[in-house]
């Protein structure tokens, strides 16, 4: 019998013992950055912060977008979910942020790289397939319990499709636009900010669309690691058999999620004055 799960625990648990200084600083860095979006979003009044992401929403998506998040995030409010739902946002904000931060420039270099790409297409098939729940285990190993596991768990989770729609929107760029570029004496620098990133960037974005979706879909299973946000809501609901618990915190849930996803997607389309 091959005990694969043997292996993997006991390197586990040596990246544990002989890296926990650094995994303390990552710790603290990402608590920081956690407690800071959550800070900013709760120390002014609930209703200056739905009115500016409303305002947000109806600029780049639309008025119908931007009144949805008004009576979306005023309802979430009515209903007592408020800080519940600026934690999920913070945390959700924090998991996209970093998983683009790697995820993008990985794409990139997997584009201009056919060895990288070929490295890393079945890691990320890895990362898409395996069940988000296993995460959890070395997220808690290597952090303990709260936000940070949480949030280096959604990391690995939400991180592929950043790297794919990255990969995939450099390699369409027309080859006949690059060899011209290359022709004026254009170097490796110019050519990915100023042609290949500019083309690439309707694809891109609707990466970035994709990672902040499945950081939310994460973030609500890392409640179970004490990660809190809407889904200690939803998860109390299921453990207790709170029915109306569970189905207002996963109202709560699709609200955010509608605005986000809305308001994401506007980024990758021309803005019209409606």
């Amino acid at each position: 019998m091959i005990k694969i799960g043997k292996y993997i625990e006991q390197f586990i648990n040596w990246l544990t013992h002989n890296f926990h200084p650094f995994f303390k600083t990552i710790k603290s860095g990402v608590e920081t950055m956690v407690d800071g979006v959550l800070w900013l979003f709760t120390c002014m009044p609930f209703y200056v912060v739905i009115a500016a992401l409303a305002l947000i929403a109806w600029r780049r998506a639309g008025w119908g977008v931007g009144l949805i998040t008004a009576l979306g995030l005023s309802l979430i409010y009515g209903m007592g979910y408020w800080i519940p739902t600026m934690e999920t946002l913070s945390l959700i904000l924090v998991s996209a942020f970093i998983a683009l931060m790697i995820g993008i420039p990985l794409g990139i270099w997997a584009a201009r790289s056919t060895m990288v790409g070929k490295v890393m297409r079945p890691l990320l098939d890895f990362m898409q397939t395996m069940p988000a729940f296993v995460y959890l285990i070395p997220a808690v190993l290597f952090f303990g319990l709260g936000k940070v596991p949480g949030v280096f768990a959604t990391i690995i989770f939400a991180m592929p499709p950043a790297v794919r729609l990255t990969t995939l929107g450099i390699s369409q760029v027309p080859a006949d636009m690059v060899e011209a570029t290359r022709s004026f004496g254009a170097t490796r620098r110019q050519l990915l900010f100023k042609v290949e990133l500019p083309l690439a960037l309707p694809t891109i974005l609707a990466g970035v669309n994709q990672t902040i979706m499945m950081s939310l879909s994460m973030v609500v299973v890392s409640a179970m690691i004490a990660a809190g946000g809407l889904g200690e809501i939803v998860l109390k609901g299921i453990t207790q058999l709170k029915i109306g618990l569970g189905f207002e915190g996963g109202i709560a849930v699709v609200i955010l999620a509608v605005i986000l996803d809305r308001i994401t997607q506007s980024f990758g389309k021309k803005k019209t004055t409606r």
